[in-house]
């Protein structure tokens, strides 16, 4: 339990119904009591209840907020320490009036991005992985992302990951008995045993791993350049899977000039768009920064979707490119089917297999389904995992969840050729310590500061 008490805005600054002012720590309550004009007492109220008044001033009686103010007494709270939480009008200058009310005191201070959060794990209400999972789940950009992501705050992954290092600390107390008690051999602690051991943890860790991918692009989404010559339907393929006019689209070759980015979701999947410029020679300055930048964003991305007009012959910019893009994840999208064809289907073949291209219309939106079955097809084998499958989706976790898995196939090898026991304990404690990592029980200090950084202010 920490001895300051905090407070910040909880939800968004703007126009809106409400907004919520939250306050934690020891003084919270008695704090907001001496604000809070009601028939009820705040250091009276049973905790989980909800009291209506005023907010005044505490020199002049001068009413200026009404409100609503929560109760959620310690440990019974999201922090565990004592929290209020007092639900203003939506606007910036109620908001502020309260928030310079509550500051101008010595007792509370501002709090810190995501200190809220950081509390909830330093009194050990949750996890490192459970707090992660909070910051996912307001940035989910889809339904599966956003299950995922609860499913980490309870703590499904948590769970799994203490039943793997309850098995490798077995082992090392196995290895420190071994190595106090020589002469006694217990439980048949051997190399074998070890070796055991060690393998059933890898292949717990491997079970993780395996849809980590598929986690990490339901979290992250996948990042997707639409590249091309000018004018082939790049910016209307992208206002049509983003349902709204974001890109200006005209007649008239090199109109876009910049990268567009625009989120969308494709059967639950997540993606990044990239609008990029027409990839060309151009002697225009401002096209060829913007043709530059194309190229940047290809290099980047997961998926490059090659909109090529099936109503032209193929240039040479766009041999070229597919030349480039051979050995890159590609989607070929043979645009303007509705009109007769001029492109020669060979050529595309001869750089992508058959099922990498896509025939289609924006403008008839002919084709678009098969598009959405192609990157499906493409990253997630037609369909998304569902039940009670745990995705790891963090980068971090994936990290260490290898270097564990790496630590174990070393003191694997190790015992298989016989290096002394107390040599082995290192890759073995090793492991443990990695796996603690995840959860936040063998984290340093300025790990655990930078990830709640990321937080936004009153989380």
């Amino acid at each position: 339990m920490l001895s300051d008490t905090i407070a910040a805005i909880a939800t968004a600054v703007g126009e809106s119904g409400i907004a919520v002012i939250r306050v934690s720590g020891p003084e919270a309550i008695a704090e907001v009591d001496v604000l809070f004009k009601a028939k009820t007492k705040l250091r009276d109220a049973d905790s989980h209840t909800v009291h209506y008044g005023y907010i005044a001033h505490p020199d002049t009686g001068e009413k200026l907020e009404e409100v609503l103010v929560s109760i959620f007494r310690a440990p019974r709270s999201f922090t565990t320490e004592d929290v209020v939480e007092i639900s203003t009008h939506g606007g910036i200058i109620s908001v502020k009036r309260v928030m310079d009310l509550l500051l101008s005191g010595p007792s509370i201070r501002i709090a810190e991005p995501g200190e809220f959060t950081k509390r909830a794990f330093l009194n050990g209400r949750i996890d490192l992985s459970q707090a992660e999972a909070v910051i996912d789940l307001i940035r989910s950009k889809s339904d599966h992302a956003f299950s995922l992501a609860l499913k980490q705050v309870e703590g499904v992954l948590s769970h799994q990951i203490k039943e793997l290092r309850h098995k490798v600390i077995e082992t090392l107390a196995h290895i420190e008995v071994n190595i106090d008690y020589p002469e006694h051999d217990v439980e048949d602690m051997t190399f074998s045993y070890i070796k055991q051991q060690c393998h059933d943890v890898c292949i717990g860790i491997d079970r993780l791993l395996t849809h980590a991918e598929q986690g990490r692009i339901l979290r992250e989404g996948i990042t997707t350049a639409i590249v091309g010559r000018p004018n082939v339907g790049k910016s209307s393929l992208l206002n049509s899977l983003a349902h709204e006019n974001k890109a200006i689209v005209t007649d008239i070759p090199g109109t876009t000039r910049d990268v567009i980015e625009e989120f969308v979701t494709i059967q639950n999947i997540p993606l990044k768009l990239l609008d990029t410029a027409g990839i060309r020679e151009t002697m225009d300055i401002v096209e060829q920064i913007g043709v530059e930048r194309s190229k940047a964003a290809v290099n980047e991305a997961d998926l490059i979707l090659l909109v090529l007009n099936s109503a032209e012959a193929l240039h040479e910019d766009e041999i070229q490119l597919m030349e480039q893009l051979k050995d890159r994840q590609v989607l070929v999208l043979l645009n303007k089917v509705d009109l007769p064809r001029q492109l020669e289907l060979d050529m595309v073949t001869k750089y992508f297999k058959q099922e990498s291209i896509v025939e289609l219309s924006v403008v008839t939106h002919h084709g678009l389904d098969h598009l959405e079955e192609a990157i499906a097809k493409l990253f997630f084998g037609g369909k998304l995992e569902s039940g009670d499958l745990t995705y790891v989706s963090n980068v971090r976790h994936i990290a260490l969840l290898k270097k564990a898995k790496q630590s174990l196939i070393d003191a694997y090898e190790a015992a298989d050729t016989g290096i002394p026991i107390d040599i082995l304990q290192i890759d073995v404690r090793l492991a443990w310590e990695q796996l603690g990592e995840v959860i936040g029980d063998a984290a340093p200090d300025a790990l655990i500061d930078q990830i709640f950084s990321q937080f936004c202010l009153g989380k």
